[in-house]
């Protein structure tokens, strides 16, 4: 049976059948950067039977951050970095909450009822955490680890996208940044976007990284003093390959000369 297929817990059935993918997808690298892109993906194990949701739900930015793994990939190119994504939707485990928090399996996402993952019982949550977070954060460690050994500190960056609309909410944010105490991307990132003409950026919108939208790089980057940055693209701008390439384009741009300056490269005190 394939690493990413494991064995059934307390007989419960495994999750992905052998012939599905593994949880997470690795592109190698040797750059003192590690991109992730949690949400890289909509698909739903076959085991989960669509989590009884419609196929055009399964197309919505609540199973994925549309744009935000193709993005990733071309910035993973571009700087020859390990990069990280997951394999499978947030709708069945969502790889940036923490296990406790009650949006890690939702039961409802933007107005839409996830009727697979009601009632679930502690031992189908556990075969999802052992199955599909647990791996990934494992990797991810790892990943950060085998960089510190190689080099200077590494960066964690984190690739996300946001719908246009929220709650009949229009968004005017081209690009969003999440950060916390630690400002030494963050800062210079904003900066370096509002310099180009016409783009509206987002500081901690439209969501904060002090709340609880940052579990990846607060258990990867942040509690080890390592610089981190998470970037949130609206979904409109890049849910196509000519969108994709000129918003990869301005970010990697911009964050050239940071992942390129050696003073952002050091442990600060863990925030």
């Amino acid at each position: 049976m394939p690493d990413h297929a494991p064995a059934a817990r307390g007989g419960f059935p495994p999750l992905l059948a052998p012939d599905e993918p593994s949880p997470f997808e690795v592109l190698d690298g040797a750059a003192a950067v590690l991109f992730v892109c949690d949400h890289a993906s909509r698909r739903i194990p076959r085991s989960l039977d669509g989590l009884g949701i419609a196929g055009e739900d399964r197309t919505r930015h609540i199973a994925w951050d549309i744009g935000a793994a193709e993005v990733a990939r071309t910035l993973a190119a571009r700087f020859g970095a390990k990069t990280m994504l997951a394999n499978y939707s947030r709708l069945v485990v969502d790889l940036n909450r923490a296990p406790t928090d009650p949006t890690f399996i939702p039961v409802i996402s933007d107005g839409t009822v996830i009727p697979g993952n009601k009632d679930l019982s502690p031992e189908a949550v556990a075969n999802r955490v052992e199955t599909l977070f647990r791996p990934y954060h494992d990797a991810l460690a790892g990943a950060m680890t085998g960089l510190k050994r190689r080099g200077p500190p590494p960066a964690l960056v984190s690739v996300h996208s946001f719908t246009p609309v929220y709650k009949n909410e229009t968004r005017p944010w081209h690009v969003g940044v999440l950060w916390d105490r630690d400002g030494r991307m963050a800062l210079p990132f904003m900066e370096g976007l509002r310099a180009r003409p016409g783009i509206c950026v987002g500081d901690n919108e439209p969501y904060s990284g002090r709340d609880h939208y940052a579990y990846t790089v607060d258990r990867h980057a942040r509690h080890h003093g390592l610089p981190d940055l998470s970037i949130e693209i609206r979904h409109d701008l890049i849910d196509k390959p000519t969108g994709v390439a000129e918003w990869a384009a301005v970010v990697g741009d911009v964050l050239a000369p940071i992942l390129a300056d050696p003073d952002i490269h050091h442990v600060a005190d863990p925030a």
